[in-house]
């Protein structure tokens, strides 16, 4: 997939991919991206001009909270984790998304000709 046709992908996925990414544990901003990119076989990548701006807003939203800690390799990391606001979004997000999901399935599916 082009880089260009990941960043269209993403541009109105991303809160949800961050939600679920912290679903079950915190994560600080890197671990965020690693998570996606591998739970994602590489197919996405978030950079970070577009993952630190979604947390700091997903963060005045209320949707995530952050606090401080070290990383894996001792160095102080901000680490994000879900609110139960997060987690409620998260859920309407994935249920706005699988019906979108099913609505393009049937436009693919279709067999009837134009007009």
């Amino acid at each position: 997939m082009a880089k260009k046709q990941k960043a269209d992908l993403l541009q109105g996925t991303l809160d949800m991919l961050i939600l679920k990414s912290l679903l079950a544990q915190s994560r600080h901003g890197y671990g965020v991206a690693k998570w996606i990119q591998v739970t994602t076989k590489g197919a996405l990548e978030i950079e970070e001009g577009s993952l630190y701006p979604a947390l700091h807003r997903m963060q005045k939203r209320g949707w995530i909270q952050s606090k401080w800690g070290l990383s894996e390799s001792n160095r102080r990391a901000k680490y994000y984790q879900l609110t139960a606001v997060g987690r409620a979004q998260l859920k309407t997000e994935v249920q706005s998304w699988s019906h979108l999901v099913d609505a393009i399935g049937l436009v693919l599916k279709s067999n009837l000709a134009e007009g």
